[in-house]
């Protein structure tokens, strides 16, 4: 089948008549009968059956369908990647983000950012770290402020902060108690936790970290992003382990947090393509946000457990 075909195939599958598929590819009917006979007669055997005045697929042609849809899409990511190539990089900035980072830490770096180039778009978008990476080499971002490093040889992580993953307990817990001191991790045994989607890219390393808790924690509830795991400490149904600025957006009122002893370390990276050097535009935007995600880490700087040679800042 030519991509014609296909065109056509689908235009059919979705209307459910020739002159409806016409009207959509704004081609005339006669035209979408040739291109249908053309594909039948290529391929052997009929592709659609009418019956009662509608026209439905043989079971040929639902055998094809997937394969078909396979190569729409391919078809549809060229397009896409031929637009983007398209793009005048100096008028615009497409940035991607996890959930946790473009709720926390990405609108007031944007802000500022775009009080000192007011005449350049910015666009903003949050997807998780796979998608991110899967944006970046088909050209719809620019950079992707993640907190796992990928794995790709087209691609360059840059480190703009580092910290811990920390507990979150509602207020009153009897976790949060001692405030100013590091959680150990032991204290969770059999608590009420709050479990990441194995979709998340640091699920595997929190499951291996909690894997010395004896009781293991009770995890009932499984969440697929670091703020909605958030949101429910908020309610009160449980504990989570999440990143640092997720758990500092969390109301003070309702919740608690904790580091845990021993630190689970994370990174917060901007990733980008590594054959293309960084518009200043970007980098200007990179040491804003890492600027603030520090910002951000110092506030729990009281309460994070530091080495005997690492005095705290102001002493």
């Amino acid at each position: 089948m030519r991509f014609r075909h296909i065109e056509i195939f689908q235009a059919i599958r979705q209307t459910g008549s020739i002159s409806a598929a016409a009207q959509l590819l704004h081609v005339s009917q006669p035209a979408v009968t040739k291109v249908l006979q053309h594909a039948e007669q290529q391929l052997g055997f009929p592709l659609f059956l009418r019956v009662r005045g509608k026209l439905q697929a043989t079971p040929e042609a639902l055998a094809l369908e997937r394969e078909v849809d396979k190569v729409s899409e391919s078809l549809q990511g060229v397009r896409r990647l031929a637009q983007s190539l398209r793009r005048e990089p100096s008028h615009s900035l497409r940035i991607g983000a996890t959930p946790a980072l473009a709720l926390s830490l990405l609108p007031p770096a944007i802000h500022e950012w775009a009080g000192l180039y007011p005449d350049i778009a910015c666009e903003l978008s949050s997807g998780h770290s796979r998608e991110l990476v899967q944006k970046l080499l088909m050209r719809e971002v620019d950079v992707a402020l993640t907190l796992q490093q990928p794995d790709h040889p087209g691609l360059n992580a840059q480190t703009l902060a580092s910290g811990v993953l920390v507990a979150l307990a509602p207020k009153g817990h009897w976790l949060v108690e001692e405030i100013g001191q590091p959680l150990p991790l032991m204290d969770l045994a059999d608590s009420p936790l709050i479990g990441l989607s194995s979709a998340d890219p640091l699920a595997a390393r929190l499951d291996s970290y909690l894997e010395a808790v004896d009781p293991p924690p009770k995890v009932r509830i499984t969440v697929q992003t670091y703020s909605l795991a958030r949101m429910m400490v908020e309610s009160g149904a449980g504990l989570a382990v999440i990143d640092p600025f997720t758990a500092l957006g969390a109301s003070p009122a309702t919740t608690s947090i904790r580091p845990l002893t021993p630190p689970l370390p994370i990174t917060l990276y901007a990733v980008t393509r590594a054959t293309e050097p960084l518009p200043h535009t970007l980098n200007d935007l990179l040491r804003m946000f890492s600027r603030r995600a520090q910002e951000q880490l110092d506030r729990l700087l009281p309460i994070l457990p530091l080495t005997d040679d690492e005095p705290r800042r102001g002493k």
